[in-house]
């Protein structure tokens, strides 16, 4: 079947499929209509995206190179069309859907120009006891791979898995969040018009059933972004086939503040890590430890900004909507029970609650055993504490079970104390630095899961490490044959004493 008519048999048996709306969370509107596809469909896109894949590994790197920056070029061409998109499904402003986009098209570029030398293969020493062996590693895809993408950064982060798949070799069918739908819809559609003759990126919509449905559909790897929660089902449901996974779950990131810090430029950090994207961000920051000796000039700071703030669904506004409705009641549980239990909230408080939006909440001094401390908010607030010391603050930043990233400011001691820091990232007096930079590891560690995406551990996270050996010549003891002369081991023994035993 043509890849035309395929299409066509799609589209016919879509417009039989129960559909569900996308919403715009700031108005109720309804932007768009997408099918639920069941797991017959979901099926037959990854055997669509398989029956593709080969010849797209067959193009080797510099081939798929030229398709994939066709795909780039046309991303930057119409940046503000898929901006608008992303808008209108989570509401987050105009400004920050184009930053997202920026990073989205950066980190494309790294991928398709790094994965041939990330991935090709290359000869490795065989060592002394097998001299006689040309030794050779390669990273082979792994035929298809599914993403299941989130909603708070519907194009950046799933195309931190997609954009490295596709360079490595591999199709891929995305399913993105079901507040998203049409995000996922509008790349793979500008996929399909610059690259029609590989449909290696294929789409299914839908809740949660979809996902489950793509994997089982026979994909050779998973890559997940979403709560722990789900991450531990997608897991189990992939353990029954011995599927590997991909797992990036939520965090729940502190931000250091040591005595010597610029006070200002670590109030900014705090407020923007905490704040954009309507809090909304996995590698936000959630909570503040800082050292009392600046701690009152340093909440005054951060009070000062975050009053500053407003959500809204106009152009002007700083943030956006809570975009899933189910979180505010999770963002009003947090604030109340830090307050009840003698927190205070220095901007803002109860009342900060207004759905669709919540306007920003600073809160000082919470016990450590709140909600507010110890689960994910993912909302626009912030929990500040003061510590005697920053060995203090390293304790209670890792006293989580998650481990996604992390922030230190400090003129001194910076390095020092991201290291101590159990996270899979840190940013070192700035915030959230690490997402920009393509060629560094993203990931996290706990129940912020595992597995890297970006640079080149997130092009070997998409591709099977092949060795390889080639006997260049015979050698007289070989202790791997029933044929070997009496006293071949005792002789490779005596050689391996002599040689490892110094």
């Amino acid at each position: 079947m043509t890849q035309t008519a395929r299409e066509n048999v799609e589209e016919i048996a879509d417009a039989r499929t129960e559909t569900f709306e996308s919403i715009d969370p700031r108005t109720g509107e309804v932007v768009g209509e997408h099918p639920i596809h069941d797991a017959e469909t979901v099926g037959n896109r990854v055997a669509a995206a398989r029956e593709a894949q080969a010849a797209w590994d067959e193009l080797g790197f510099s081939g798929r190179k030229q398709h994939l920056d066709s795909w780039r070029k046309l991303l930057v061409k119409r940046l503000d069309e898929l901006a608008g998109v992303i808008c209108a499904e989570t509401g987050k402003p105009l400004e920050d859907a184009k930053l997202e986009l920026v990073l989205v098209i950066d980190h494309l570029a790294w991928a398709t120009s790094n994965a041939e030398k990330v991935l090709k293969r290359r000869k490795v020493s065989p060592g002394v006891l097998m001299s006689n062996q040309t030794a050779t590693v390669e990273y082979l895809p792994y035929g298809v791979v599914g993403v299941i993408g989130p909603w708070n950064y519907p194009a950046f982060t799933p195309m931190g898995s997609i954009a490295y798949a596709l360079a490595a070799g591999n199709a891929v069918v995305f399913k993105p969040s079901e507040l998203t739908p049409g995000v996922g819809e509008w790349l793979v559609k500008s996929f399909a018009e610059a690259v029609p003759e590989h449909p290696v990126f294929q789409l299914v919509t839908g809740y949660g059933s979809t996902g489950a449905a793509l994997c089982k559909a026979g994909v050779n790897k998973v890559a997940f972004t979403g709560s722990t929660a789900t991450g531990k089902r997608v897991m189990a449901s992939c353990a029954e086939n011995l599927i590997p996974v991909l797992v990036e779950c939520g965090g729940k990131d502190a931000l250091i503040v040591d005595a010597d810090a610029d006070l200002a430029a670590a109030a900014d950090a705090a407020v923007w890590g905490a704040m954009s994207n309507a809090g909304q961000t996995c590698i936000g920051v959630e909570r503040v430890y800082v050292h009392e000796a600046v701690a009152d000039r340093y909440l005054k700071m951060v009070s000062d900004r975050a009053a500053k703030l407003r959500p809204g669904g106009e152009p002007g506004a700083d943030f956006g909507p809570i975009t899933m409705a189910s979180q505010v009641d999770i963002i009003r549980g947090h604030i109340d029970d830090a307050i009840n239990r003698g927190g205070r909230a220095v901007i803002g408080g109860r009342d900060s609650v207004r759905p669709p939006f919540v306007e920003p909440v600073v809160i000082a001094d919470a016990p450590e055993d709140s909600t507010a401390i110890t689960e994910e908010t993912f909302g626009p607030t912030l929990v500040v504490q003061r510590v005697k010391d920053v060995d203090e603050a390293i304790t209670l930043a890792n006293a989580t079970n998650y481990g996604l990233g992390g922030t230190v400011f400090s003129r001194a001691r910076g390095m020092e104390l991201a290291r101590r820091l159990r996270s899979g990232m840190v940013a070192v007096n700035s915030v959230i630095a690490f997402a920009g930079v393509p060629a560094l590891p993203f990931g996290g560690v706990g129940d912020s899961g595992f597995g890297r995406i970006h640079g080149a551990d997130g092009l070997r996270e998409f591709a099977r490490p092949q060795s390889v050996t080639r006997t260049k010549f015979t050698i007289p003891l070989n202790p791997m044959s029933f044929a070997r002369p009496k006293g071949t081991v005792s002789t490779v023994v005596k050689l391996i004493k002599v040689l490892r035993g110094r």
